[in-house]
């Protein structure tokens, strides 16, 4: 599929059915994210239960061409899709259509935050740069009420490049508009539309490190990045110039964010195995 959608930030990218929970009321408790946990997903046990939890993927809204049609479209490149599929979930496209309703998320067993279009920068507080451009304000909308929903219900979270952004804008942090103005070098997008490859190494004893081990070698795209982290997350990995390059959640919740494209590498499913790990968790112990 061909598309005309602007990747400004974020490079490249740049169905199941379960009823509803019993009370509407009700939230659903949270479950601890262990480095534990995380070494299970590696070695899962033989005999592990054929239970394939429903992903949700959040998706462009972009002009496109394919066939003989060019128009509108909910889109996201077929990696996202493959990627869940290989590491045991079942994906379901999740388009950008106002504010997210509480009914969806809670058929969803986890949630994936994908890349794409610069955030609003007024959705943390800054004036735009000139470097800021093609926003998407309805897909802004569509996900931070998606978060902020899957947050009250303890879904697990992975987000992805701007999935990252939008956690840290989300729970009070800024980013910076423009990482060549600060850094003075343009290693973290080098070509337009092409991932390039930055070593990143994690921080020990965290979630990230026990799934990925103390380094990796990461495909990114992004012109933006973490400049002030927000509370409730911690920094577990970074980029040599010393870049933030992932985070997760101080709070008992599977919440995992890269700044780098995990779909990028279909031969390594590490971080989307550890977030359908935690999305079994989380499905089977709803539906009891």
């Amino acid at each position: 599929m061909a598309s005309n959608a602007s990747d400004h930030d974020t490079g490249a990218d740049g169905p199941g059915h379960r009823p509803p929970a019993s009370a509407p009321d009700q939230a659903h408790p949270t479950r601890r994210a262990t480095p534990e946990a995380a070494a299970a997903v590696r070695d899962p046990a033989p005999d592990a239960p054929a239970f394939r939890p429903v992903i949700g993927l959040t998706t462009y809204s972009e002009r496109a061409r394919y066939g003989v049609w060019d128009q509108e479209c909910a889109l996201l490149p077929r990696d996202y899709v493959d990627l869940v599929e290989h590491a045991g979930g079942t994906a379901v496209l999740l388009p950008p259509v106002g504010a997210a309703r509480r009914e969806l998320v809670r058929r969803l067993d986890g949630i994936v935050l994908t890349g794409g279009a610069d955030l609003e920068p007024s959705r943390y507080g800054a004036a735009p740069d000139p470097a800021t451009r093609g926003t998407r304000p309805e897909r802004d909308e569509s996900e931070f009420s998606l978060f902020e929903l899957a947050r009250a219900e303890g879904i697990p979270v992975l987000a992805v490049c701007r999935g990252l952004q939008l956690v840290n804008a989300a729970l009070g942090g800024t980013l910076v508009q423009h990482l060549p103005d600060v850094l003075g070098h343009t290693d973290h997008a080098r070509t337009p539309g092409i991932f390039g490859a930055t070593r990143v190494t994690t921080v020990a004893g965290s979630l990230v490190a026990a799934i990925i081990g103390p380094e990796v070698k990461a495909n990114c795209h992004h012109h933006q990045a973490i400049e002030r982290l927000a509370e409730p997350l911690r920094a577990t990995a970074h980029a040599a110039d010393g870049t933030i390059e992932a985070i997760e959640s101080h709070g008992e919740s599977f919440l995992i964010g890269v700044q780098w494209h995990p779909e990028a590498d279909l031969t390594d499913h590490r971080l989307m195995r550890a977030l359908v790990a935690a999305a079994t968790t989380y499905g089977q112990e709803r539906d009891r």
